[in-house]
């Protein structure tokens, strides 16, 4: 699928954009399956409020960890007044749906699992592709919560690393709504820190927190280029590759989809937050049954 220059260019850069992999009906598909979710999302259910920015808020929320294995709703951060009250509609609220819907939801599966992407997959290096984790990102107009710099491999941390993030733009992300930005071949660079999850006393929810490892600042402005790009783009990059993206303060949603894969080939590191049971055992781009399209 990919050609030698753009091979070169993702092994230098760290990262590839693919204009036009995705249909607009793919788009209006995922998106309406994703409204339905959230409609039946019960607000009084759970109250979970995904943050990059308070990593104790995280530590402490079951929901998230259950989320592994599940179909789950997190909220923006400024969801909620001080009251407790939603500021504007739980459509418009809603940060993130997380994080197995690739395995659970069949609309999900379908725009996860084809040729196409298996394909593109083994050209990136994954030999034995396994898909651990699925993010609906909303980007909500006026409240959408800035990512900060990260990498993804501090979250899906294997020995070598390998995890690389597949992220679908499903509207178009601009300068304005809060696009991706990266640091140009920053993936040479070493894994900054850790996330590790950490068993709690019995009967108690385990915690999470964030391990420094390296003490390389981030990315300066002038070192990170913006990655506008319309509806239909996918974005590979590679998991050491830092990148953020800005609040959305416009009047429009930027909503993205995200899946992250690692190579069966190594070793997934126990202190990873995502852990699958074998109930829901984690697999690469093949639908069930070996087909390649649902």
């Amino acid at each position: 699928m990919l050609s030698c220059q753009q091979l070169e260019r993702y092994q230098a850069q760290g990262y590839l954009v693919l204009p036009g992999f995705k249909s607009a009906p793919e788009l209006a598909a995922l998106r309406a399956r994703a409204a339905q979710i959230v409609e039946a999302f019960d607000v009084d259910a759970h109250r979970s409020i995904f943050s990059t920015t308070d990593q104790a808020r995280r530590s402490a929320d079951a929901a998230f960890l259950d989320s592994a294995e599940g179909i789950e709703c997190f909220f923006e951060e400024e969801a909620f007044d001080a009251a407790g009250q939603l500021r504007q509609p739980k459509a418009l609220s809603i940060n993130k749906i997380g994080h197995a819907m690739h395995d659970l939801d069949p609309v999900f599966e379908r725009f996860s699992r084809h040729a196409a992407l298996a394909e593109l997959a083994a050209d990136l290096g994954l030999v034995d592709p396994q898909l651990w984790q699925s993010m609906y990102i909303f980007k909500q107009p006026g409240i959408g919560g800035e990512v900060k710099w990260h990498q993804d491999a501090s979250f899906f941390d294997t020995t070598p690393p390998s995890v690389t993030a597949f992220w679908f733009a499903l509207e178009d992300a601009t300068l304005d709504n809060g696009c991706l930005w990266v640091q140009p071949g920053g993936h040479r660079g070493p894994l900054r820190e850790r996330f590790v999850r950490e068993a709690g006393n019995p009967g108690a929810t385990d915690t999470l927190r964030m391990q420094a490892l390296d003490p390389t600042p981030w990315p300066a402005r002038s070192q990170a280029v913006p990655v506008p790009v319309a509806a239909g783009t996918l974005v590979c990059f590679h998991g050491l590759l830092p990148h953020c993206s800005a609040p959305n303060r416009s009047a429009t949603s930027r909503h993205a989809y995200t899946l992250h894969a690692t190579d069966g080939r190594g070793q997934y590191a126990e202190h990873n937050w995502l852990r699958r049971s074998a109930a829901l055992p984690v697999r690469g781009f093949t639908a069930r049954g070996g087909h390649e399209k649902l």
